[in-house]
């Protein structure tokens, strides 16, 4: 990958004005599947990133950790609570079920209403289809072809950014590393019981979505694929040995890591292997400072699973920041817990250069991403026809989707 030159600057602008990235488009990566090379982060971006920081007061910086979810639908309701979030100065949004027009309304409104550029994230782990009703469809990752290769899975990445950039999302919330197990929940959603397979298909598939300038966030660390319940009713209690965990289900987040792509999410899991206490992964220190950070080297972003699932009931965002995640996904109360993590800094629990640590993760990948700057997004009334190209049912065809039952 071509590095980049940051210069502090155009950081500045960019991440102060949201006005975009006057940057030379990087050149299209060859298709082969090879480690990532990491963008030229120089001290001048550094330099840059914490002028940013210097300019937001607490409530700003707090906000910025946060990434409610809202529907994609564009009525006045839902186009005024977006508003109130881009004046609250929140990180970004998660869109929920809807339709691709709306999606782009929602996309280009918060852009242009935020004062910092937002991540607009979306689960697309197996297509936009996943979530907006009108998108392309794609098979669920369990009915991939058996024939599916590195390449394949590297265009279907590709073919999805070039849809989500589109509509002006620059975040998916996939691919699943979770390696799967006869009876338990993950089920479709996981490309398989075999670790090397699931490795080299959901990496492929990240790679291609970050080639195309799109953030790939992993999930769901440390492995739901053991998981008999679905977390969002309940915390998911998995009783594996760290042999067991190490050879299985971290398998395919080492390699993730070793690529250095971008983001991994934190799952409302249980390893008392790992955390004696017990608690959801997404508070837990042990799993996100000792294991993730300190023992696989992982320096991307770290995000929650949604904080608003039953899976983290009696957690707050304080728990989570304290653990260690740099994002809060789907809070049940923004305003609220942007006014308990402000209370933890003001008690000591969280210090202001830990968030500032998590700041500086957020703005350079944003910078990275050049959020806010969408020159492919297509019109409002165009985007269906848009996203329904050939070149998508090109690689639907070449994933052999099958009916589902």
């Amino acid at each position: 990958m071509k590095k980049l030159l940051l210069a502090v600057p155009a950081i500045t602008a960019l991440l102060l004005s949201g006005s975009g990235c006057t940057a030379k488009r990087q050149q299209e990566e060859q298709k082969q599947i090879a480690p990532v090379e990491k963008s030229d982060l120089t001290e001048s971006a550094y330099s840059c990133a914490d002028s940013v920081i210097r300019t937001m007061n607490p409530e700003r910086k707090a906000a910025q950790l946060f990434m409610p979810a809202v529907y994609a639908s564009s009525d006045p309701y839902t186009l005024a609570r977006i508003r109130e979030y881009a004046h609250i100065g929140v990180g970004g949004l998660i869109l929920l079920k809807g339709d691709t027009r709306s999606a782009a309304i929602i996309a280009d409104s918060l852009a242009h209403w935020c004062e910092t550029p937002p991540f607009i994230a979306i689960d697309a782990e197996w297509g936009l289809a996943m979530r907006l009703k009108d998108a392309p469809e794609f098979p669920v990752n369990s009915r991939i072809s058996e024939d599916a290769d590195e390449e394949t899975l590297y265009e279907y990445g590709r073919e999805m950014a070039r849809e989500c950039r589109r509509i002006g999302i620059n975040m998916v919330l996939g691919p699943v590393l979770d390696i799967t197990t006869e009876g338990t929940y993950i089920g479709r959603r996981s490309f398989g019981p075999d670790p090397d397979r699931v490795s080299v298909l959901s990496i492929s598939y990240a790679r291609g979505l970050e080639s195309g300038n799109v953030m790939s966030v992993a999930k769901h660390f440390p492995g739901h694929g053991a998981a008999s319940v679905d977390t969002h009713r309940m915390k998911a209690n998995i009783d594996r040995s760290l042999q067991s965990l190490d050879s299985v289900d971290l398998q395919p987040f080492r390699r993730y890591i070793e690529q250095q792509l971008s983001g991994i999410m934190i799952g409302h899991l249980a390893f008392p292997a790992i955390d004696p206490q017990m608690l959801p992964a997404a508070v837990s220190r042990p799993v996100i400072t000792d294991l993730l950070r300190t023992d696989l080297g992982f320096d991307g972003l770290v995000l929650t699973d949604a904080m608003n699932m039953l899976g983290a009931e009696g957690y707050g965002a304080d728990k989570a920041v304290e653990a260690g995640a740099d994002i809060i996904l789907a809070p049940k109360d923004t305003r609220r817990e942007i006014k308990n993590i402000i209370a933890a800094m003001e008690r000591g629990d969280i210090t202001e250069p830990d968030i500032d640590m998590h700041l500086r993760r957020i703005l350079f990948r944003k910078f990275l991403l050049k959020a806010g700057y969408k020159p492919e997004t297509a019109m409002p009334d165009s985007v269906n026809k848009v996203l329904n190209s050939p070149e998508a049912e090109r690689i639907r065809k070449r994933l052999m989707i099958q009916n589902l039952p």
